[in-house]
């Protein structure tokens, strides 16, 4: 499935979010791994997601890959709401830092994605992944080529 073709085509980065967000779709990784878009703005996005043993490793804990993909999905989101309807973006580089382990009984957990600047070719994100109770469980920083379609 992609955006771009089924929602957004002629649109900004930012109305093509928020277009995806009122068509209540999820793309594969977010049926996958149970998060959703769910608030966007200029240089901002946010997921939210159920962490459950469906995102366990053998340890009995939350991946590690749970916490990247959304962290790496808000810088993403985020990068993509500066664009224009002519431009995409890809992630270059990701770094991330765990801060606390995460279990099912974590509840829900929200992953928010900001740029930090953006030029013709380059754009650089960073993002939290707090729980409900805004405790800090892992961030962020990413690298993403931004090119003409």
């Amino acid at each position: 499935m992609s955006m771009i073709t089924e929602i957004g085509r002629g649109l900004s980065g930012l109305e093509q979010l928020r277009a995806f967000i009122a068509s209540g779709q999820r793309p594969g990784i977010g049926d996958s791994l149970d998060f959703d878009l769910v608030e966007v703005a200029e240089g901002f996005a946010a997921f939210e997601g159920m962490p459950g043993a469906h995102a366990y490793n053998p340890m009995g804990i939350v991946h590690g890959g749970y916490f990247a993909t959304l962290l790496d999905s808000a810088c993403g989101c985020a990068v993509h709401s500066r664009l224009s309807a002519e431009q995409a973006y890809t992630s270059l580089e990701l770094k991330v830092a765990f801060h606390k382990a995460m279990t099912r009984d974590t509840g829900r957990v929200r992953a928010e994605g900001r740029v930090r600047s953006i030029g013709r070719r380059v754009a650089f994100a960073e993002a939290s992944l707090i729980d409900g109770e805004g405790r800090l469980y892992g961030s962020a920083t990413s690298t993403l080529l931004v090119f003409d379609r």
